[in-house]
Formats: structure tokens, C-alpha cells, sequence
């Protein structure tokens, strides 16, 4: 017979590790005072010191203790906006809709049907068609904005573990089909690159623009990758 020692003190009951199995995670921006501020070189946050050496050792930088709560605490600020990538294929990338409040999930959909909770999976989400509504729907907080995950592991470290990329970029999102039918036309371990790509453009209104978006290049399959001399 099993302890019953939380039902009389349920909060005392230790918080299950959701851990997806990660060493660590790549991050195009980081907060300062609450705000969101994009970085010009990749930002590598995780909870193991020789991941963090590893990492500051490929990509320069120097690690880092933060005071994050999150088990990813040590943050290494990279000279870095290209890092060659392996990925498994298209079961590495995962994306949906997501709308927050606080920590709600209030709205999860894949743009044309709900996602959950499960009495409304299936149905109709009705989010805007256009692509320009989205996105203004999103910005100002009345619709969701894209959820995309990116497992993968450092070409020049395969050993070292499995990072994750997370972004809500509706620039990757446009392209990301792109993306899976290179994948898929490879068909195993891929060779790719992931990037911090800068934009620069000026408005109709004379007003300039300047920002990094993340980008992900299929280059060949893993095997020919590790073939190949040069490489």
C-alpha cells in the first residue's frame, strides 16, 4: 500500500520535471527590466556547466549564472549568428497557434481548426484567412501568434545533446512548409543551418527598418555532411 502522506498537505507535494529532455536551449533575444530586446548573435541558455563551456568553446562567449528560476540558469551570449545544425527531419519541428493570458492557454489552434481543450478539437478556430489579420490580430493580443519548436543537435558537437530552439517568428512560420519538404525530400538526418538572419529595408514613409529573423537552411543529408572532407 503507497504513502498517503501529500493528501493532508497537497502543496507540500513536489512539482512534477517536465523536462523535454534537452541540454539546453538557442534564444534570438532575451528581456531586460520586462522588456523584450533581439539579440544580433545567438543567446545559449542551460543548467549544465560543461554544456555552457562546451557552447562558449564553439561560439564564443562566456557562461554565465543568471538568477532565472528556470533549470536553463546559465546563459552564454555567443559572437554567433550561424551554427550548423542536425536535425532528425520533419519530426524535429513542431508548430501551432497558441494566445496566452498570464499562463492560461486561452486559445490553440493550427490556424483553421482548435487543437484543444478536447470538446473544441476539430472544431472551427475562426481566425482571420489573410495572413495581415493574423498577424494584427495577434499584436494586438486578441488572436493567437505562432508556436514553433526546433529540436536539433550542434554539427560540430553531435554528442553533446539535443537543444531547442523556440520562436513565435511569423517570418519562419511563412516559410516553415518550405523548410519541412526539404526535410522530407531528404528523408533522414539533415544537415542544416540555423541562422539569425538580418533585414534591413526603409517604408514607404521614409522610415528605416532594421531586425534579425530566425531562418532555418536544409543543406544536405547528415551522412553526405560527414563524408565530405572538407567538412
Amino acid at each position: 500500500m503507497a504513502i498517503r502522506i501529500f493528501e493532508t498537505d497537497p502543496d507540500a507535494k513536489p512539482k512534477a520535471n517536465f523536462s523535454d529532455d534537452t541540454v539546453g536551449r538557442f534564444h534570438g533575444g532575451k528581456q531586460e527590466n520586462g522588456i523584450p530586446v533581439a539579440l544580433p548573435e545567438w543567446r545559449v541558455t542551460t543548467g549544465d556547466p560543461d554544456v555552457a563551456e562546451a557552447i562558449a568553446q564553439l561560439m564564443g562567449g562566456t557562461p554565465v549564472e543568471t538568477d532565472s528560476t528556470s533549470e536553463n540558469f546559465i546563459e552564454v551570449l555567443t559572437n554567433q549568428e550561424k551554427v550548423k545544425v542536425v536535425l532528425s527531419g520533419t519530426d524535429a519541428i513542431s508548430s501551432d497557434l497558441k494566445l496566452w493570458n498570464g499562463p492560461s492557454l486561452i486559445h490553440h489552434c493550427d490556424g483553421v481548426e482548435f487543437l484543444s481543450p478536447d470538446e473544441d478539437k476539430g472544431k472551427p478556430c475562426r481566425c482571420p484567412a489573410l495572413m495581415e489579420d493574423r498577424k494584427a490580430a495577434a499584436k494586438s493580443k486578441r488572436g493567437p501568434a505562432p508556436s514553433i519548436s526546433v529540436m536539433f543537435r550542434l554539427a560540430e558537437d553531435y554528442d553533446l545533446g539535443i537543444f531547442r530552439l523556440q520562436t513565435g517568428s511569423w517570418k519562419l512560420a511563412e516559410v516553415l512548409h518550405e523548410v519541412e519538404n526539404a526535410l522530407d525530400k531528404i528523408g533522414t538526418e539533415a544537415f542544416c543551418s540555423l541562422e539569425l538572419e538580418l533585414v534591413e529595408y526603409t517604408t514607404k514613409k521614409g522610415r528605416d527598418v532594421s531586425y534579425r529573423k530566425p531562418v532555418i537552411r536544409v543543406l544536405k543529408s547528415w551522412s553526405d555532411a560527414i563524408a565530405d572532407p572538407k567538412f
